[in-house]
């Protein structure tokens, strides 16, 4: 019992610690290196995803993307800010699109959408 409890608070404590993908930020699932390596952090990757929110005003998009053989990450959902808020004009909720991205700091921009 006392570990199922402690188990229970160590996966709430994560979950707080983690913030939000949304806001630009992307949390680490098994497996998964979300730290990118030196000189990474400059490389422009690709992927392909269903547009599944629009945050227009603080220039954001939620993508179910493909996944990206260049940060070895499986398919998922997560936040991307965009660089440029005219990237979003025309952009539609469950709209397939390939985008371009880069990390800055601790989040990944979109540069470009194709």
């Amino acid at each position: 019992m006392r570990k199922r409890i402690a188990n229970s608070l160590i996966v709430s404590l994560v979950i707080l610690a983690s913030g939000s993908a949304i806001a630009g930020e992307v949390r680490g699932m098994k497996g998964m290196a979300m730290d990118a390596p030196a000189g990474q952090a400059e490389m422009t990757h690709v992927t392909r995803g269903v547009v599944k929110k629009l945050e227009k005003e603080s220039a954001k998009v939620t993508l179910k993307h493909e996944p990206v053989a260049s940060l070895n990450w499986p398919a998922m959902t997560m936040g991307f800010l965009m660089r440029d808020k005219t990237l979003l004009d025309g952009l539609v909720e469950g709209e397939t699109v390939e985008v371009e991205f880069v990390r800055e700091g601790k989040a990944y921009v979109i540069t470009a959408v194709k």
